[in-house]
């Protein structure tokens, strides 16, 4: 039973984004990013490790010789890359793309298995060892991004090939796991089979598949530990000798049953997959339990482990959450591929009970983190998304070893640049949700979109957005006759006032509900509603508790976080400070990287010249000087060539303690 308070997003078809900002992001994926990453998969890039995660597939099918090459996850690269393609397709007719799809959906279903498996590094590499080291060898979670290419190329295009290998894989994966006699009661390292299966249940409805989805939720961390039993079963082999992905069951989420976890633990991708897909499962089944335990670990996240760029998992050991509070700038792994996981899992809670809080999670880690990962050129991508960036020590302080001031062609595990491309891509998903009576607008990007209300009338919905530089953002309703239902509007965090008007009229400023205005009227044709957000320069402190932003402070506007970088202010960029009494004041800059609102500030730097050869000294007052420090936005760094980068900033040198 599913739960009944659920909205839906819209299908790509009917939902087409012509925005000032983000149409150029999603043009780059079609014409740049797509093509690039197509050239990458089959090894045509100079320069750049390779990937040779087409040739696998070609192997696998016996349409060449050869061997196995590249991480044991790597055909998730491909079947991202087939996602992100199925959404551009169901936008915009792409009869090139298309066949270029095919082509590549034939290979796959040639390289798969008579009994549906499909897996080319254990086709090729360990024949033998199918479903023996779950723990680390990512088969389930290769077959779950393979399920949701599936689906997303049946729903852009109709055609079922893909869609049949993902029934048949899914049903080799069914017959293989669960909690009857002679099958196993495991579960993979790397949760994404979870929300998978649930796609597919609904495509195709076939309840079977949603079942088995709620089994390896349900499976995950009962003890005896499974890990250490297949451990033993296969004699103590390991796949990477460098983590301890058995013994360690917290990095896998697997240290106790899902349903009991308090906190987000481990890797902090495949935390926030399965937390996706234990939403998925709560929302296809009605399981209120645990749907709580979503609510108590998204709250976990973000009200103490989540960084004010939306970017999430502290620590480069384990690319993992470490403890409550603990936030450093400088070591943040805030792998781009988490805040877009984190990304779904706010669309699914999104979807299950309207609250702004999901909305205005989902909103700053896309301006910030997600198109921070990804260049300007759409063919350099971020892995690492840190806060503080000294270049220098980058090459020789060993504890930086894992963060890049600069953005990289590609990745031996290149799991972020498809990432990216299949979240752009799938952007008109995210705006709005849609129940009986009820629109919701979740995110302020230009667009059209068409929707079917309970009683059958058709309701088409133009949004024109200024965001992320002004807070002006217009609905216009295109109706053949009048249509009685509610729009509700986000007014987000960011916000400290916000004006509605309809029809040039003045709307009744009632509470928000859950941080949505709801405007319940009768529509009539070309009604028009004008949303006015205040968007003053927010000077952003950290909680108490957060130790590396003590006495610090970031600024932000909208739902953009801004940095300091050195191309603007010159190296050093530790030394300056910016006083509680600056004012600080944005314009928009036509000529810097197609066009940015910056901010500037009156600001002060600590002039180091006095010191020579000193240290420390005792009892001695920083002298500073005044300076205009620049901020660009966050997303925008490194565009420019090699420099520091800040997000946070001290506030005052002030003065030393006497006596």
């Amino acid at each position: 039973m599913r739960i009944s308070t659920e909205s839906k997003p819209l299908p790509l078809r009917q939902i087409s984004i012509q925005d000032n900002f983000w149409s150029e992001y999603i043009r780059l994926v079609r014409e740049v990013v797509v093509p690039y990453q197509w050239e990458a998969l089959n090894d045509r890039i100079e320069g750049v490790e390779p990937s040779h995660a087409i040739r696998n597939f070609k192997i696998a099918a016996g349409l060449e010789k050869g061997s196995f090459y590249g991480m044991v996850f790597q055909d998730s690269d491909v079947a991202k890359w087939l996602e992100a393609v199925s959404y551009l397709l169901e936008a915009e007719a792409n009869p090139e793309l298309g066949r270029l799809a095919d082509e590549v959906i034939e290979i796959i279903a040639k390289a798969q298995q008579a009994d549906g498996y499909l897996n080319t590094y254990f086709t090729l590499k360990e024949p033998g060892g199918r479903w023996t080291n779950l723990a680390e060898c990512h088969e389930l979670y290769c077959a779950g991004h393979m399920i949701e290419a599936a689906v997303a190329y049946y729903s852009a295009t109709g055609k079922s090939k893909l869609l049949e290998v993902a029934c048949r894989l899914a049903d080799c994966i069914d017959g293989a796991f669960g909690p009857e006699e002679g099958k196993i009661r495991g579960y993979d390292g790397h949760p994404e089979i979870e929300l998978a299966l649930i796609k597919l249940a609904r495509t195709t409805n076939n309840e079977t598949y949603a079942e088995l989805s709620r089994f390896f939720v349900d499976e995950r961390g009962k003890e005896p530990g499974f890990y250490e039993l297949e451990f033993h079963r296969r004699g103590g082999t390991v796949h990477f000798p460098s983590l301890d992905m058995v013994h360690d069951r917290a990095y896998s989420q697997a240290h106790m049953p899902v349903r009991r976890q308090e906190t987000a633990e481990g890797h902090a991708v495949r935390a926030v997959y399965l937390i996706a897909g234990m939403a998925d499962v709560a929302a296809e089944t009605g399981d209120l339990e645990l749907l709580e335990a979503c609510r108590r670990l998204w709250r976990n996240i973000v009200s103490k482990r989540m960084y004010v760029t939306g970017a999430i998992g502290s620590m480069a050991q384990g690319e993992s959450f470490s403890l409550d509070y603990d936030l450093p700038g400088d070591t943040a792994y805030a792998e781009t591929c988490a805040s877009i996981g984190l990304i779904f899992l706010a669309h699914r809670m999104l979807q299950i009970e309207a609250k702004s809080e999901y909305a205005d999670v989902m909103e700053r880690a896309l301006f910030n983190t997600v198109i921070s990962g990804m260049s300007q050129d759409g063919r350099h991508f971020f892995y690492v998304n840190p806060l503080e960036v000294w270049p220098e020590a980058c090459g020789k302080n060993k504890n930086l070893d894992h963060v890049k001031p600069q953005r990289q062609g590609w990745f031996g595990c290149a799991c972020c640049p498809p990432n990216i491309a299949r979240l752009l891509a799938s952007l008109g998903q995210y705006v709005y949700t849609a129940s009986e009576n009820t629109v919701y607008a979740h995110l302020f990007i230009g667009s059209e979109a068409e929707f079917c209300m309970a009683d059958g009338h058709k309701v088409k919905l133009i949004q024109h957005s200024q965001l992320p530089w002004e807070g002006k953002v217009q609905f216009e309703l295109v109706l053949e006759n009048a249509v009685p239902f509610t729009l509700a509007v986000r007014v987000p965090d960011w916000c400290p006032e916000a004006r509605l008007r309809i029809n040039g009229d003045d709307w009744p400023s009632d509470p928000t509900v859950d941080g949505y205005v709801r405007i319940v009227r009768n529509w009539q044709p070309q009604d028009v509603v004008e949303l006015d957000l205040a968007m003053p320069v927010l000077r952003i402190k950290g909680h108490p508790l957060l130790r590396e932003t003590a006495g610090k402070v970031a600024l932000q506007r909208g739902p953009v976080v801004y940095c300091l970088e050195e191309a603007d202010n010159g190296p050093n960029l530790h030394q300056f400070a910016l006083p509680a009494s600056s004012e600080p004041s944005a314009h928009f800059d036509r000529g810097l990287l197609r066009g940015l609102q910056i901010i500037q500030a009156a600001a002060e730097r600590a002039v180091a010249e006095e010191w020579d050869q000193q240290l420390y000294k005792a009892n001695e007052a920083v002298r500073t000087e005044p300076v205009t420090a620049t901020f660009i936005p966050y997303f925008a760094w490194a565009n420019r060539g090699l420099g520091e980068m800040t997000v946070w900033v001290r506030e005052s040198y002030g003065n030393p303690l006497e006596g």
